[in-house]
Order: C-alpha cells, then sequence, then structure tokens
C-alpha cells in the first residue's frame, strides 16, 4: 500500500498543507524549511501505531511535548493539531483508507494531550468517528488513539500495521562501526543503523541472497571495481560483518570488510537493502551524502528499481541537484518547501508554472528544483 495524500494543519513548521504523493516522494527545500519535519509526521503515525513501546503518549514523549510539534504559526481558537493521510493499492487509485487525527492541548489541569477528533474511513464507510459519547464522558479516553489499541483497532488494524511498519533510516557509518565494536546502545527503532549489520544476518539466508544480487547489480555500476557483497561471521568474535569484494589486478580480487568500506559504500549498501524490505513507506534523509556526483545520478533510478521490487513508497529529502537530474524524475514526484511569514507551504513541482516552463524549456530537473527553493530573490539567476 502507498500514502497517495497527506494534509498537516499546525504541525511543525506546517500551517497548513496538503500534497498528493507517489510511489516515490523527493522533499526539496532549503535549510530549516521543514524536509525533517514532513517525515516526522509519518514517523508520527508510525509511532502511535507500533505494537511495541507505542502509543500517542509515547509519540508525544519522544518529542518532549505537544508544544513542541504544534505550529508556531497556530494563533487563537486554531491551535490544534492535525494530520490526515489517505492510503492506496497504488498511486493513481481512490483511496481505500483515509486517517485523520486532531489533537488539542488541554486547557487547565494537567495541560494533557487530547483528541479533538479521530476519524478512520474505508472506502467511503466511516469505521470510527471521535470523539463518540464514551469520550464526551470521560476526558481520559481522549489520551489514547484507537489506533494503538489492538481491541478498537480491529476493524481496521491492516492501516494500523501498515503505519506501524514505517521505517526512517539515516546510517550514519560512524555510529555503525562503533556499535560493531563497542556494543553501543542503540536508540528505539536503530533510526541511524547501528544494528543495520545484525539485521541483514538475521534475514533468511536465501533472501539475504536475492537481495545481494540486486544490491551487487546496482553497484556495480556505481562503484569502481566492486563485484560482489556477502554478510560472514568472524571466526573468532563471532560478530557479524559485511564484506565486499573488489576487482584488482590480483586474479581473485581482495575483500573488505565494514570497517574498511568508505562511509558512501555503507550508505549506499544500507539504502538499496532497507529500500528492498516489504512494509510501510521508508524514510530516507539525504542519500546523496559521502557520495560522489557520478554515482548521486544513479541512485533514482536504482530506487526505482528495488521499489519495484519490495513494493514500497520511498521518501526522500535531499539538497542534491545531481539526484533530480534523472530524466525518470517526474515534475509529480517532487515536493517543493518554501517559507514565507506564515510558515513552509509545500506544493508539487508539477504545479509550478514557472518550474514546468523551465523543465520544457530543456533545463535539468534538479539544477531548478534546488535553487528554486531557496532564496527567493536568487531564483532566477541560480536557474539560469
Amino acid at each position: 500500500m502507498f500514502i497517495t495524500r497527506l494534509r498537516l494543519h499546525n504541525f511543525r513548521n506546517f500551517r497548513d498543507i496538503e500534497v498528493q504523493l507517489q510511489r516515490r516522494v523527493f522533499i526539496v527545500g532549503a535549510n530549516a524549511t521543514g524536509k525533517s519535519n514532513l517525515l516526522d509526521a509519518l514517523r508520527f503515525l508510525r509511532d502511535i501505531a507500533k505494537e511495541d513501546g507505542g502509543g500517542l503518549r509515547s509519540a508525544i514523549s519522544a518529542r518532549k511535548d505537544f508544544r513542541h510539534i504544534r505550529s508556531l504559526m497556530a494563533h487563537g481558537r486554531d491551535n490544534h493539531v492535525a494530520i490526515e493521510i489517505d492510503v492506496a493499492p497504488t498511486p493513481g487509485d481512490d483511496a481505500i483508507w483515509t486517517y485523520s487525527l486532531e489533537l488539542e492541548l488541554e486547557r487547565a489541569g494537567r495541560h494533557r494531550t487530547l483528541i479533538k477528533s479521530e476519524r478512520v474511513v474505508r472506502e467511503g464507510e466511516a469505521l470510527l468517528e471521535r470523539p463518540d459519547d464514551k469520550d464526551k464522558t470521560d476526558d481520559r479516553r481522549r489520551t489514547a488513539t484507537a489506533l494503538e489499541q489492538i481491541d478498537s483497532n480491529i476493524n481496521f488494524r491492516e492501516l494500523a500495521d501498515f503505519l506501524g511498519s514505517i521505517r526512517y533510516l539515516n546510517l550514519v557509518p560512524q555510529l555503525l562501526r562503533l556499535g560493531q565494536e563497542n556494543n553501543m546502545q542503540r536508540l528505539p527503532d536503530d533510526p541511524y543503523g547501528q544494528g543495520f549489520i545484525e539485521h541483514v544476518m538475521a534475514t533468511p539466508s536465501n533472501t539475504r541472497k536475492a537481495r545481494f544480487r540486486r544490491i551487487n547489480e546496482s553497484l556495480s555500476t556505481m562503484i569502481p571495481q566492486f563485484s560482489e557483497l556477502r554478510a560472514v561471521n568472524d571466526q573468532i568474535t563471532g560478530r557479524p560483518h559485511l564484506e565486499a569484494k573488489f576487482d584488482h589486478w590480483r586474479s581473485q580480487g581482495a575483500w573488505q570488510r565494514d570497517h574498511e568500506l568508505s562511509d558512501g559504500t555503507l550508505r549506499l549498501i544500507a539504502l538499496m537493502w532497507m529500500a528492498q524490505e516489504s512494509g510501510g513507506p521508508l524514510l530516507l534523509e539525504e542519500p546523496e551524502l559521502s557520495l560522489h556526483d557520478a554515482v548521486i545520478r544513479e541512485l533514482a533510478g536504482a530506487f526505482a528499481m528495488v521499489s519495484l521490487a519490495s513494493k514500497r513508497q520511498i521518501f526522500i529529502t535531499s539538497h542534491s541537484p545531481p539526484l533530480l537530474d534523472d530524466d525518470a524524475v517526474s515534475l509529480s514526484e517532487v515536493v517543493l518547501l518554501r517559507t514565507d511569514k506564515d510558515g513552509t507551504h509545500a506544493s508539487l513541482a508539477a504545479e509550478d508554472p514557472q518550474v514546468c516552463a523551465l523543465r520544457e524549456a530543456g533545463e535539468p530537473l534538479g539544477q531548478i528544483v534546488v535553487p528554486w527553493t531557496g532564496l527567493a530573490s536568487a531564483r532566477l539567476s541560480l536557474v539560469r
């Protein structure tokens, strides 16, 4: 399944936005415009829906408190936070599910985060409408969503499981290496990939080999002399490792372990692996980090190939023109974030007449939209 529409109201940078989403979603904007915060809206739903350690209170606590998710632009009586999504079998299909959640801060007493409304619709039929009569007589019920409760979400468990399987990954190679050496404590959901190699080794052997074959096909076109990837256990310590084979003057080439691989190579391996896993959307922060422009230009195509195989939606934040210069990246896949005194606005590149005109004139997409989302006064000078 795919999230085909996202609406945010008073969530972090966003006063009020609504965007249609495709199989791949490239989120482009200047620093501090809210690229990570847009991803965090989906992580917020994930944190509510996940079975282990989930729930509304946990999701709020992970972000300190309600005031840290409510937009600074919220004012007057219109100060609630709202998230709404449509979920469909594929982009372009009619929504099977619509889920909306509105939150408000209790005005007196304990200042708890309360559910202002929660709604679930399946193919036009409302399965859940809150607040209901019980909510109106018991405020404590309004501190927990139906999404997180197995007794309450039984009629939309498919949606809850889907949202709970959203995965965020921003692999930090240094943390991965330190984790291998020092058994460092990991954050919940391992967002920085400290346990990535153990995760790979826990995958069934046949599945692991199939994914490695696809990674090999992609990396062999991106990394000089790269020929093969495998996972092994150290014969002395028993710890799992990744090994990559590189061809050189020796007929058998040479194997390098994860601690010898470049940061860019480790990030590529992790990104390609996670894109092949099934589940909800995969959220990636700036996958171009530590990579050469020639490699970055191949990323969009590589993500398209592996996401088709896994049927997984991929959200990607980026500052990189080469990532978007692939002719196969369409204007409807690119979400542009731009700010003014009312906060951050989001729109598809396909909805901007000037972007469309420049694209039709033959300008590379990345060279248009990355500068276009920067300082307004520099737009035309930068894209020409």
